[in-house]
């Protein structure tokens, strides 16, 4: 089993299940902050989905896939907690989560710096 595959197919499946819960289930509760904390939360958390997906299936045609494989989990580790933080803050209004946000996308910075390091011949 290619875990990565399998991690982003699960990031995208609960991605489209957040998103719809957001918008129809939470809607009326949220205000107006909580509601652009979850659609940025969902704007991004999809496409990094997709991007690990990519990361697994990359790691066997790039020359070197150690790299590519750890791009991967560093994308998944961004979406844990860069969208995880906005969706806990936008469900219970706690702002303090906001520091934890920033993580995630330091997270992703170095994701996509290793996958474009994982495609440079040594």
């Amino acid at each position: 089993m290619n875990r990565l595959v399998f991690t982003g197919a699960l990031l995208g499946l609960a991605g489209v299940a957040i998103g719809a819960f957001g918008a129809h289930a939470l809607e009326a509760t949220m205000g107006v902050q909580g509601r652009a904390w979850w659609e940025t939360a969902v704007s991004y958390h999809l496409p990094h989905a997709l991007a690990v997906v990519v990361a697994g299936l990359a790691a066997h045609q790039l020359p070197r896939p150690g790299m590519a494989r750890a791009a991967g989990w560093f994308l998944a580790l961004g979406v844990v907690l860069f969208s995880g933080s906005l969706y806990l803050m936008a469900l219970t209004e706690w702002t303090g989560l906001g520091a934890i946000t920033p993580l995630g996308g330091s997270a992703w910075l170095a994701g996509w710096a290793l996958l474009a390091g994982a495609a440079i011949r040594p």
